[in-house]
């Protein structure tokens, strides 16, 4: 998937339910980030310490920021850190997975529940390749769930209690084997079996990809991106050149021209784009930005989508003198 349009350049089994294990961390990153300050400092709940499955080791009360548990989320998979992280936002685990389905469906993410904020394994908790990639593409515009993702490395200073300082160090191997690699996140489970979502960004296009229960996760995912980026341009498609006049009444100008806002979008090489416009007839007087219609961007014929378009310049209504200069024009 295209990180700024969402389009899908390749895929297969796309819709399916499937079990994500730890894939479910970057949706509770996401909440995490947008639900609290990442600086604030809290004491680890109790309910959050002792969690089955990778962990960074917490301890009841100590005291770190909400930022030390996203990085221990998304680079070292702490189930504990995603515990934490759920009751400290939302009180407890079922209101923060309430949370985390709540957002997946503004997102657009229509085969996808969530039970946990750790993924492990429950048959209600679920998502699909299409949709982990729709939700990753969304947490990709967050500057923090970048820099965080993104980063090999992270400490943890000492917080007392006997732990001494936390030395994490990306399980993301994608970082290091694939160049323009920027994330996101691993995860398996026994009945998930592997998964991997990855990203990376080269030229001006930002790539996601998802394989779930896919025993060559590292190769396939490589194999993907180079694919998508051999045979996918991002293209200009919109542009002031995509204006069109728009007939106005009872103004001092009989048109005013009308563009879409500039846009660009993954082509292939054999991909042509064509463009129909559907256009309002305005009435005096137009301000500048006024909504104009439609443009319709098609590929190879088929509708892509469609864009509203806006006037680019201001028309005043006719005045009386206006009027009377008409009958001697």
């Amino acid at each position: 998937m295209e990180q700024t349009s969402n389009r899908v350049l390749y895929g297969s089994n796309i819709h399916a339910p499937l079990p994500m294990a730890s894939t479910t961390k970057i949706m509770t990153a996401i909440v995490a980030i947008e639900n609290n300050d990442i600086a604030k400092k809290i004491k680890i709940p109790k309910g959050a310490v002792g969690i089955e499955g990778s962990s960074i080791y917490l301890k009841e009360n100590e005291e770190m920021t909400v930022e030390d548990l996203l990085y221990g989320l998304m680079l070292m998979s702490g189930n504990d850190s995603a515990a934490a992280l759920a009751i400290i936002t939302a009180g407890g685990i079922d209101k923060f997975s309430l949370m985390m389905n709540k957002k997946a469906a503004d997102i657009g993410a229509k085969n996808t529940n969530f039970v946990n904020p750790h993924g492990l394994h429950d048959a209600a908790h679920y998502t699909s390749a299409y949709d982990l990639a729709l939700i990753t593409a969304y947490g990709l515009n967050n500057p923090i769930f970048k820099r965080i993702v993104s980063a090999e490395k992270y400490t943890i200073k000492d917080t007392g209690g006997g732990t001494g300082a936390r030395y994490f160090n990306n399980k993301n191997k994608m970082l290091r084997m694939y160049a323009g690699a920027d994330g996101v996140k691993t995860g398996y489970t026994k009945v998930s079996g592997r998964c991997l979502v990855s990203s990376a960004k080269r030229d001006d296009m930002q790539v996601v990809t998802v394989v779930l229960n896919h025993p060559d996760m590292w190769n396939d995912s490589m194999s993907l991106l180079n694919r998508s980026f051999e045979n996918y341009k991002m293209t200009k498609i919109l542009s002031a050149e995509q204006s069109v006049a728009v007939p106005i009444s009872d103004g001092t100008k009989n048109c005013v021209s009308a563009s879409p806002k500039e846009r660009y979008y993954p082509l292939s090489a054999s991909e042509n784009i064509s463009y129909e416009y559907d256009v309002k007839k305005l009435k005096a007087p137009v301000k500048k930005g006024d909504y104009a219609g439609k443009i319709k961007i098609n590929i190879d014929n088929h509708l892509l989508f469609e864009e509203k378009m806006y006037t680019i310049d201001s028309v005043k209504e006719k005045g009386v003198l206006d009027h009377f200069r008409g009958l001697f024009d």
